[in-house]
């Protein structure tokens, strides 16, 4: 009988060692929303095209291939249809990040442009709170990104 509580405690420690498997995380997206820069300086103003640019999104593909982004969508939460951005020919390499910026310029290959002008009413992003949301040429949603607080002028994503 005195050989009965060693054997208990050698079950316990064999228990206490076997190897659990931790939970899976969440896989990342290979598009993905990395960070919003939704108060441009000089904003509110009257909207001028470098107070526009100031403002953007930028997503990234992370994973080891370059993925076209031909037909995908960049939005904001309101039903606009004029919020809506959609990307043309327009192939992401592997690793790399696009910004999408509101107003007008030259889109390359690591900048692409809204278009946006008019004012203040062309800016896309709310200073307090707003939702970001890209959707594949499908139309199924790949990722988003929220933030609440008129205290920063930024928030990233990832």
């Amino acid at each position: 009988m005195r050989f009965l509580p060693l054997a208990l405690s050698a079950a316990a420690l064999a228990v206490a060692l076997v190897p659990v498997a931790p939970a899976q995380a969440a896989a990342l997206p290979a598009i993905q929303l990395v960070k919003i820069y939704y108060n441009s300086p000089g904003s509110p103003d009257n909207g001028a095209n470098g107070s526009l640019n100031g403002e953007w999104a930028q997503i990234k593909n992370t994973t080891r291939k370059a993925v076209s982004l031909k037909g995908w969508t960049l939005r904001d939460k309101t039903r606009a249809a004029d919020h809506v951005y959609t990307f043309g020919a327009f192939t992401l390499g592997a690793g790399k990040t696009v910004t999408v910026r509101t107003g007008k310029g030259k889109d390359t290959a690591t900048t692409r442009y809204w278009g946006r002008s008019g004012g203040t009413f062309a800016y896309i992003w709310n200073q307090a709170s707003d939702t970001a949301y890209v959707r594949n040429a499908s139309g199924k949603l790949i990722d988003s990104c929220s933030y609440n607080s008129s205290r920063v002028e930024s928030i990233n994503c990832a």
